[in-house]
């Protein structure tokens, strides 16, 4: 019995000497004031810019993410991206020691997400990105130290500096003759697209996306403010035309508070991110930053930040030149990987010298305007040749493609300019009557219809036909049908020569000859 006593008081005082008591310390603070998506909180006084903070609210089991904004003497006011309805005065407010970050990797593609990167198309969980958080050690935002960890990538990062790039060279073909001839994007630049409403800025980019589905670049459609319906019908069409396998979809749809329209643009731009940094190409689209500008103005007089023009707050552009400033073009030593923007701004009444619109041509490396007077006379892509520009050029073109080209946009400009005189006068010399005409059939030849993408090579056939005389003598309201009848004479009689083409990107001597051949033997046919 005695032995048994000293056994359990040894085993006590080991167990006591043993014994290390580690509490675990939270810095904690109350909502003072909740409303319209932002939150004012008293204590936190540790907390850091951009800091992820979760709200406790009474009896509810889950907390409700949120991040700090403005840090004032004696409170902090901060956005809510979950729901508000479940948060009241008095709530615990906790830090979580991250800066506001997003999962980022390959389980994403083919997916549609939330900007916090949860899946909203009812497909499961994505098991392959991380769930972890960050380590303590990496609250270094403010330093710009934040890196990648365990499948987390910081929506807000700073943009690769001027070492780890390389100047645009390659191409991104969008399918779309008139941009790819005249408007050439280039892998790693900022192009905007802009129009008034219901011009065709959503559809532009959507064959984009379906033109990548064998280029190997990872598309990601960010859509900020749009209905819900839209955004279905567009995934829908994505996945019927086998694009949704290298696609992501962020959605902030117009149900959603505003919080999460302002991150949405972040959190696709760091999601595309993640593959640039594995030496990837990426294209990723901001449809549309004019609601993102919205956002972020409500947030901010919410916030009781100095309202300026407009009601803008004075840092409206930095909200955008920091997001676009992350698209580049890295060299071999830093992988080699590209992050192409299209940013679409909506315009009132086509006015592009107002306050946004002005602030994002300047950011960007030129612009695509669609015009809506275009539009509703049947010329589709509404482009505006005079006014849309690329300031990358033909560096971001293949070489066959720069040769047509060049001779396109200075025939449909002069066009477009005697077509103006022509119309007060009916005397017309022979020479400028064949340029109206030509340019009549240029301008047809331009249009093409949604979902129909076209390969660099049609292109090339097509506009070197149109540009040297071969359509000339077509009827205009023939054009469209006589150059379906060449692209299905390509894909039948003349695959190997296709594929020539393909391969080459060049119109050497050789191939041009054959062209010629392919043409006028295709004409001989027509005719008959």
């Amino acid at each position: 019995m005695n032995t048994t006593k000293d056994q359990i008081v040894a085993a006590l005082k080991r167990e006591v000497d043993e014994f290390q008591f580690s509490p675990e310390v939270a810095e904690v603070g109350e909502v003072m004031e909740v409303g319209d998506g932002v939150a004012r909180i008293a204590g936190l006084s540790n907390v850091r810019m951009s800091e992820m903070i979760e709200f406790l609210p009474q009896g509810e089991a889950k907390p409700v993410s949120g991040v700090a904004m403005n840090l004032e003497q004696d409170s902090i006011g901060a956005i809510i991206l979950g729901e508000q309805e479940k948060i009241k005065e008095g709530d615990e407010v906790r830090l979580t020691g991250r800066v506001l970050s997003v999962p980022v990797g390959e389980g994403f593609i083919g997916r549609v997400v939330n900007p916090l990167g949860e899946p909203i198309d009812g497909k499961g969980p994505i098991i392959e990105a991380s769930t972890r958080h960050y380590d303590a050690s990496i609250r270094q935002a403010s330093k710009g130290a934040v890196k990648a960890h365990d499948g987390f990538y910081p929506i807000e990062k700073i943009a690769p500096g001027v070492i780890a790039r390389e100047s645009v060279n390659k191409p991104l073909q969008t399918g779309i003759k008139a941009i790819d001839s005249m408007i050439p994007i280039g892998r790693g630049q900022r192009e905007l697209i802009i129009g008034d409403r219901q011009t065709g800025k959503t559809a532009l980019v959507i064959d984009t996306i379906v033109n990548q589905r064998e280029s190997g670049v990872i598309s990601i459609y960010v859509a900020i403010g749009q209905k819900d319906s839209k955004v279905a019908k567009i995934v829908a069409e994505l996945e019927k035309r086998d694009a949704m396998a290298n696609t992501i979809v962020v959605v902030a749809g117009a149900s959603v508070p505003a919080p999460l329209w302002y991150i949405a643009p972040y959190a696709g731009c760091a999601m595309g991110e993640y593959f640039m940094d594995k030496g990837k190409d990426v294209v990723v689209i901001y449809d549309d930053l004019s609601k993102h500008a919205w956002s972020y103005r409500q947030m901010s007089l919410l916030l009781r930040r100095p309202p300026g023009r407009e009601a803008y707050p004075g840092d409206i552009f930095y909200l955008h030149s920091r997001l676009l400033e992350r698209a580049a073009k890295l060299n071999k030593a830093h992988g080699g990987g590209s992050l192409t923007a299209l940013p679409i701004i909506e315009t009132q009444a086509g006015d592009i010298s107002a306050y946004i619109p002005t602030n994002v041509i300047s950011i960007t490396d030129g612009q695509i305007y669609l015009e809506g007077d275009l539009f509703y006379q049947g010329i589709r892509p509404a482009l505006n040749v005079g006014l849309s520009v690329s300031r990358v050029g033909s560096a971001a073109q293949v070489k066959a493609m720069k040769k047509v080209a060049g001779k396109l946009r200075i025939e449909l400009a002069q066009y477009r300019e005697l077509a103006a005189f022509a119309q007060f006068g009916s005397d017309l010399d022979p020479e400028t009557r064949a340029r109206l005409e030509r340019g009549k059939r240029l301008t047809e030849i331009l249009k093409q219809g949604q979902y129909a993408p076209m390969a660099v090579e049609h292109q090339v056939a097509i506009l070197y036909a149109a540009t040297n005389g071969y359509v000339d003598d077509v009827p205009v309201e023939d054009i469209r049908s006589w150059e379906e009848g060449l692209h299905r004479f390509l894909d039948t009689s003349k695959q190997d020569f296709m594929k020539l083409l393909g391969e080459k990107k060049e119109l050497t001597l050789e191939v041009e000859e054959k062209l010629k051949d392919v043409i006028n033997e295709y004409k001989q046919i027509h005719a008959k």
